[in-house]
C-alpha cells in the first residue's frame, strides 16, 4: 500500500493467475523504469522453468510477449523496450544471457552472452545505482562479472576482471567507481576493494576493508553516500555502515544471544535510508526502516502468528560443542520457558553444512508446534557452512567434507552432556546436502538417533558425480571433487557417500522424501534410504589409468 495511505492498485493476483494451474509459482517480478509495464514470470509445471510475461499497469493486461525456458529472472533497459533474460538449456543449466525486444517473437531474441564452461552457472541482476545490467557468472570457488550499459542495451557485456582459478568477486557501483566483494590475495573471510569504472581489471583493485581473519562479510549494499556490509563473526551477524564522506562507521546494536539478521536492498539509491529484517528463534520476523544519518530504527512490519505468539513463554540460547579435532561448533537452542532440563526431552536437532550456507537462528512458528509440546529445537552450525567465516566452509567440503559429520554428532553429544535430551531421543533433520548429512550421520553415529528426517536427500554421492550427464553435476565437482579423474576424489567420497557405506547394524528410523521433477536431487536417491545395503559392483579406478586406454571409467549401475 502506498505510504501516504492512499489505494493501492494490485499489479499481479498470485491466487487468480493460478487458479487454472494445478502448479503455480511465482518467479521474478520487476518494473520497467518509467513505471509502465511489470515483467514477470511463473512456473506452472513444477520444473523450475519459468515463463516470463509483461504486464501493463494501465490496462492491467498481459501483452503478447511470451519468453519461455528461463531463471525467472527479468533486467530492463532504461527505455523499457527491451529487457534482459536467462534461458536454461534442455539440463536445465543457466548458461545464456538473451535480449528480448518488446512485441517480437522469442525466436528473434538477440544472444548476447553465452558460457561456454558446462560447470559454471550464468546469472544477471541490476547494479546498485540501477546504471548496469550485471552478468554474473561461476562455481563454487571461481567467478567472473560483466556489465551492459541499460542506457545502451545493443552495446556488448563489457568484462569486469577475468575469472581466475579459486577468486571469488561481486559488485556494485557509484559513479565512475566498483566496490568490490573478493577474496583475491588469499582473503578468506574476504575483504572490499575499489577500482575505478574505466578500468576495472585486477591489477588496478584497492583495498578499502582489508581482510580480518574471522569475520566474514557475507553482503554489501552500497547507496549514494553510504556503504552498508553485512558479516558475520562465530555464527553471529552484524550490519556496519560506513559513511563514504567521513569514513566514519558504527553497527546497528542487537540484543539476543542468537538471531538472524539481512539487508533487504532498496529501489532507491539516493536515499539515507537501509531497510533491514531481523529475527530469533523466540522473535518473530521484523522489518526496520533504519536512517543512516540519525542512527534511528523504525518498524514497518511485524510478522503475525494467528494462534497468538508470547517470546517470554521461550528461551534462545547458544552452547558450543568440541568436535573431534577440538573445533567449537556452536548450537543455537530453542525450547519452552519453564522446561526441565533432566535429559529427558525429546530433541530435533537441524543440520545442513554445504556449500558455504550458514543457517541462521530465526524465528519459525512451525518450530513452536514442537517445542509447545515438550520438544528442544536446535542447529548445529556445522562445518561446511559459512557460520564461522569462509574457513569454516572450507573446512567443511571435499577431502575434509567428513568434519560436517563429525560436528553434528558432536552437536547431539554436547546437548546429551548439557542434560537437554538423551541417546535415542534425538531426531537428525537435514535436506538436500544436508540430507545427505542425515546419511552419512546415520551410518557414523545412528546409535545417538531415534529417528532421522531427510528431504530430498543426497545420498548417492559418488555415483551422481560420475554421471556428467546429469544436468548439476559438473557444477558440483568444485563442491564434492570430481571422481571421473581423480582417484583421490573417488576415494574420498567412496568413503563417506552414505549409499557406498550402508552396513549390517541397526538404522534409526527414517523418514525420506522426495520430488519427480526435482531438478538437483533426481528421486532415486531417496528411494535408496531404504537402507539396503549397496550392491558391491566392481568399482573400476577412475583417473589416469582409464584414459591409459583412450576410454572413460565406466559408471556404476544405478541399482535401487
Amino acid at each position: 500500500m502506498p505510504r501516504d495511505g492512499g489505494e493501492g492498485h494490485i499489479v499481479l493476483d498470485g491466487d487468480a493467475l493460478a487458479k487454472d494451474h494445478q502448479y503455480f509459482k511465482f518467479g521474478g517480478s520487476r518494473h520497467s523504469y518509467d513505471h509502465k509495464l511489470q515483467a514477470w514470470s511463473a512456473d506452472t509445471k513444477g520444473s523450475e522453468y519459468f515463463s516470463i510475461r509483461v504486464r501493463d499497469w494501465a490496462t492491467g493486461k498481459d501483452l503478447d510477449d511470451l519468453v519461455e525456458e528461463t531463471d525467472g529472472g527479468v533486467v530492463w533497459a532504461a527505455d523499457a523496450k527491451s529487457f534482459f533474460y536467462v534461458k536454461l538449456d534442455d539440463n536445465h543449466r543457466p548458461m545464456q544471457v538473451w535480449r528480448h525486444k518488446l512485441g517480437t517473437k522469442q525466436a528473434d531474441d538477440t544472444l548476447v552472452y553465452e558460457e561456454q564452461d558446462a560447470g559454471w552457472f550464468t546469472h544477471l541482476h541490476e547494479s546498485t545505482s540501477g546504471r548496469f545490467c550485471v552478468i554474473a557468472g561461476g562455481d563454487h570457488e571461481t567467478s567472473e562479472q560483466r556489465l551492459i550499459d541499460l542506457a545502451n542495451p545493443e552495446a556488448p557485456p563489457r568484462l569486469v576482471a577475468a575469472r581466475e582459478e579459486g577468486v571469488q568477486y561481486s559488485l556494485a557501483d557509484r559513479g565512475d567507481g566498483l566496490f568490490i566483494l573478493t577474496n583475491a590475495d588469499d582473503a578468506i573471510d574476504f575483504k572490499i576493494v575499489t577500482a575505478p569504472l574505466h578500468a576495472p581489471e585486477r591489477k588496478n583493485w584497492r583495498d578499502l576493508i582489508p581482510y580480518r581473519p574471522g569475520i566474514y562479510i557475507i553482503d554489501l549494499d552500497l547507496y549514494a553516500g553510504h556503504l552498508v556490509r553485512l558479516e558475520r563473526a562465530n555464527a553471529l551477524p552484524s550490519v556496519v555502515i560506513r559513511d563514504l564522506v567521513s569514513n566514519e562507521e558504527h553497527a546497528i546494536a542487537f540484543d539476543e544471544a542468537a538471531y538472524a539478521l539481512d539487508t533487504m536492498g532498496s529501489y532507491e539509491f539516493e536515499t539515507t535510508n537501509l531497510r533491514f529484517s531481523y529475527s530469533s528463534m523466540t522473535t518473530p520476523s521484523e522489518v526496520y526502516d533504519y536512517d543512516m544519518v540519525k542512527r534511528t530504527r523504525t518498524l514497518r512490519k511485524r510478522q503475525e502468528i494467528p494462534s497468538g505468539h508470547n517470546p517470554a513463554d521461550y528461551v534462545t540460547t547458544r552452547i558450543m560443542a568440541k568436535s573431534h579435532d577440538g573445533a567449537e561448533v556452536p548450537v543455537s537452542i530453542l525450547y519452552r520457558r519453564g522446561l526441565t532440563l533432566d535429559g529427558a526431552a525429546p530433541l530435533l536437532l537441524y543440520g545442513y553444512g554445504s556449500y558455504g550456507m550458514a543457517m541462521p537462528a530465526s524465528f519459525s512458528a512451525n518450530r513452536l508446534s514442537l517445542v509447545d509440546r515438550g520438544f528442544v529445537y536446535a542447529i548445529a552450525h556445522i562445518r561446511g557452512g559459512a557460520d564461522k567465516g569462509w574457513g569454516w566452509y572450507l573446512d567443511g567440503k571435499r577431502e575434509k567434507k567428513t568434519n560436517s559429520f563429525d560436528d553434528f554428532g558432536a552437536g547431539a553429544r554436547a546437548l546429551i552432556d548439557a542434560k537437554y535430551t538423551s541417546a535415542k531421543r534425538i531426531i537428525g533433520h537435514g535436506g538436500s546436502a544436508g540430507g545427505m548429512l542425515m546419511g552419512a550421520v546415520a551410518n557414523r553415529a545412528g546409535e545417538l538417533f531415534a529417528g532421522i528426517v531427510a528431504e530430498v536427500p543426497f545420498v548417492d554421492v559418488l555415483n551422481t558425480m560420475l554421471d556428467d550427464t546429469l544436468p548439476l553435476t559438473p557444477p558440483e565437482w568444485p563442491e564434492w571433487g570430481n571422481p571421473i579423474e581423480s582417484e583421490k576424489d573417488f576415494r574420498t567420497i567412496l568413503s563417506y557417500s552414505p549409499y557406498d557405506n550402508v552396513a549390517a547394524k541397526d538404522y534409526p528410523a527414517t523418514l525420506a522424501m522426495g520430488g519427480l521433477t526435482d531438478p538437483r536431487v533426481t528421486y532415486w536417491e531417496p528411494a535408496k534410504m531404504d537402507r539396503t545395503p549397496a550392491r558391491h559392483h566392481e568399482r573400476r579406478r577412475p583417473g589416469a589409468a582409464a584414459h591409459q586406454h583412450g576410454r572413460r571409467p565406466r559408471r556404476r549401475l544405478r541399482a535401487v
